[in-house]
């Protein structure tokens, strides 16, 4: 037995916790979790808040699997390598389809061509995020599942009975995270594959105070106007050409969350205060995208 710190999670969380845990980079992959009564204990490397010690069996250590994102049943691997994705397909019984993406995401609905390296000729799978369940369809809908902190940040911030907009929703993490604190959201996207899966999304998760639209994001000024206490901007190539809609959906004292790629830090703090003027600006860092350029956002609070 190994000595080491660990998380102590409800076991009915336990598969969504060890994927955020994986994700994020804290795992201690050579150790194996244990159950403590109600609870499972699982391994992490350093000692971050909330942690404690406990004592571990020592994992078998295999060959170390080709990188690769978990997303749901999908893998997707960063190597066009079929005798990787079997690999994949054969350590992980969770996996029903290992793909690998043939380019950037492109096009007007942000969405990636896949190829099936190994498993189950599909794009589409089911996605468990901190209890809620999202029907995703890779190829048709841009999603990712890299932000999921990012969405239980923003709920924590969020007042109760907040109206929010989501102009840009895609299938619905988004919304479907933040309904049980609002009063109501309008989550718009002009894919409508993506507005589908999105209306799919909200009956799975019995979710009835989101108004599904599907639209234009730059006509919800015309539409809407000053109505909202929360704007969110996930859309990290564009996004901050549509700040002036954002500003006009805003009401005074609420918050824009724009999120985008940049290679400097600041890069779009003049724009935003050219359109904004009387704003508070807060910059993070949420993870690196490629090489010298990282996905950020700016929570932007509309002073006036």
């Amino acid at each position: 037995m190994i000595e080491a710190w660990a998380v102590r999670i409800p076991k009915r969380q336990g598969e969504e916790r060890r994927q955020e845990l994986i994700r994020d980079g804290f795992i201690a992959g050579n150790l194996r979790p244990q159950a403590d009564g109600d609870d499972l204990l699982i391994p992490v490397t350093g000692s971050p808040p909330g942690t404690e010690r406990a004592l571990f069996k020592q994992m078998q250590t295999a060959p170390p699997l080709p990188r690769h994102e978990q997303v749901g049943g999908i893998a997707i691997m960063q190597e066009n390598d079929p005798r990787g994705a079997e690999r994949i397909l054969a350590a992980r019984p969770s996996t029903h389809t290992v793909l690998y993406a043939e380019g950037a995401v492109e096009g007007e609905f942000r969405t990636k061509t896949f190829s099936v390296l190994a498993g189950t000729p599909t794009t589409r799978t089911c996605y468990l995020e901190y209890g809620y369940r999202f029907t995703i369809d890779l190829g048709s809908a841009y999603f990712s599942s890299r932000l999921s902190t990012e969405r239980q940040r923003i709920r924590s911030m969020m007042n109760d009975g907040e109206a929010v907009c989501d102009m840009f929703c895609g299938v619905g993490p988004f919304p479907i995270t933040l309904a049980n604190r609002a009063g109501w959201i309008l989550a718009c996207d002009k894919n409508p594959h993506a507005i589908h899966l999105l209306i799919e999304n909200l009956a799975t998760n019995r979710t009835g105070n989101v108004l599904p639209m599907l639209g234009d994001a730059a006509r919800l000024g015309e539409i809407f106007g000053e109505r909202f206490d929360r704007v969110l901007m996930n859309l990290p190539l564009i996004a901050h050409q549509f700040l002036r809609t954002a500003a006009i959906l805003t009401r005074p004292g609420g918050t824009i969350h724009l999120y985008a790629l940049q290679e400097r830090e600041g890069e779009y703090e003049d724009e935003i205060r050219s359109i904004i003027p009387d704003s508070t600006i807060t910059e993070r860092f949420l993870r690196s995208y490629s090489a010298g350029r990282w996905h950020a956002v700016y929570d932007i609070r509309r002073d006036l």
